[in-house]
């Protein structure tokens, strides 16, 4: 039986250096297609992307939406119907996974051997985050990833103990999402894709697998400086909008992330964001070795200039 090909759907909406890394970094792991939908004109980008035989790049302007029937304002919708556009294709790769510029695929043992080993079955299966740390070492050089417990009682536990400030407020002690994203086979009609799960004939995540050996490494809150700068639109459009659920305790006085970010805001302002992101996302002594006692500290090279120089030579 002929090994699996995979590839990656990405929505992107970032600077060109962003995008190319995030590319480069996929194909040089082994992906077979990048189904890559620019979100913005980018016209530079756009013919970088296209020239290189593993990608099929698509700027979706007026043309591309009127074909869709109109154009969502919030971009969760956009990369939903993005992602169904992809898997809607011509059968490039056997399993194809969408994911976002930000975040980038590790394993230990290679993806395609995970994939071939998984019975029929298994329509879908997940790969569960890891977040970055703040880091400052150099940029080809392994960098530190905080991991999650993911049976909910350890998890609140180990949260609360490493995160003594506000892990009672925070799944997992993350930024963002811990759902992670899913991985599905190609080809199946009547299959569709939202951004963290899958669906056919009514049933959610047909044949659902734990893909353990395979983690998302999400750049969310990389450093103080990104975290910032992107904070008000996540605020308001992304990641901690107000209409998300608490991650626990709903109906019990639990919090979402915007709840919990706004009461800091207007406890001590920036000064009082600092000091949560500190808490969450420096790499403080403690902090990596309660990690590390606990399984949960995980280290990673990326080395995206690298790719680059290997996959877009004239760029690097």
């Amino acid at each position: 039986m002929p090994e699996p090909k995979w590839g990656v759907v990405s929505t992107i909406k970032a600077p060109q250096r962003d995008v190319l890394g995030f590319a480069a970094y996929h194909l040089s792991q082994g992906a077979h297609r990048l189904y890559l939908y620019l979100d913005a004109p980018d016209p530079e980008t756009y013919a970088i992307l296209k020239a290189h035989p593993k990608i099929r790049v698509t700027q979706t302007d007026a043309p591309y939406w009127a074909k869709k029937g109109k154009h969502p304002n919030k971009h969760q919708p956009r990369q939903s119907i993005n992602a169904a556009d992809a898997y809607a294709k011509r059968i490039e790769v056997d399993w194809l996974t969408h994911i976002d510029h930000d975040e980038f695929l590790v394993w230990q043992t290679p993806l395609k051997n995970q994939l071939g080993a998984l019975p029929s079955s298994c329509l879908c299966a997940r790969i569960r985050p890891i977040e970055a740390l703040e880091w400052h070492g150099p940029a080809s050089d392994p960098r530190p990833f905080k991991g999650f417990a993911l049976p909910m009682p350890e998890r609140r536990r180990i949260t609360e103990m490493l995160y003594p400030t506000f892990g009672s407020h925070v799944n997992g002690g993350f930024l963002s999402h811990v759902a992670g994203k899913m991985i599905y086979r190609t080809g199946i009609d009547g299959f569709s894709v939202k951004i963290h799960n899958a669906f056919l004939a009514g049933e959610q995540n047909p044949g659902q697998i734990e893909l353990e050996q395979t983690r998302l490494c999400h750049l969310h809150g990389a450093s103080w400086s990104d975290w910032s700068a992107n904070y008000a639109y996540r605020k308001s459009k992304g990641a901690y909008r107000a209409e998300l659920n608490a991650p626990f305790d709903q109906g019990k006085g639990g919090m979402n992330m915007h709840s919990l970010l706004t009461m800091i805001e207007a406890d001590g302002g920036e000064q009082a964001l600092r000091a949560f992101y500190d808490e969450l996302c420096t790499p403080r002594a403690d902090l990596l070795r309660g990690l590390e006692e606990n399984g949960l500290l995980h280290w990673h090279r990326l080395d995206l200039e690298g790719a680059i120089a290997e996959q877009f030579p004239a760029c690097a």
